[in-house]
């Protein structure tokens, strides 16, 4: 089971986790022993609540397909359990991430103060401006 939250959790069936070989460089041992993992887990047919579920859907995030399948590549460690553990921490992460909600912003005016010190600021630059030009005689 993976814990999302005190009231929520995936069953270990709803999550495919099969392992591959790594890429990239790694000596002789990177070619023979297939210790890197790929998962995947399905957000509409999983048992995650349908907030979740739309929370997730609505993410723009490259490891979430159009089918709404997340895909997750784990091939940091050495080992597959290592990378196995970091792939449903990386889960776990996304989930977490796209219930979070974001406080609402409040728009706010400049201060009387700060638009006045602003145009004050501007019209020394002017007046120096002003004073680079040609010398009258």
């Amino acid at each position: 089971m993976l814990r999302i939250s005190n009231t929520v959790e995936v069953p270990d069936h709803e999550i495919e986790i099969h392992q591959i070989r790594a890429q990239g460089a790694g000596g002789q041992n990177v070619n023979k022993v297939a210790s890197a993992v790929h998962l995947r887990f399905d957000i509409p047919t999983s048992s995650l609540p349908e907030f979740y579920k739309e929370r997730l859907l609505a993410l723009s995030d490259q490891r979430i397909s159009k089918d709404g399948v997340i895909v997750i590549k784990a091939q940091e460690h050495r080992t597959l359990e290592l990378n196995k553990e970091d792939a449903l921490n990386r889960l776990r992460e996304l989930i977490r991430q796209a219930i979070q909600q974001r406080k609402a912003r409040k728009p706010t005016k400049p201060t009387k103060g700060s638009q006045r010190r602003r145009v004050d600021k501007k019209v020394k630059k002017g007046q120096t401006k002003a004073l680079r030009g040609k010398v009258k005689l």
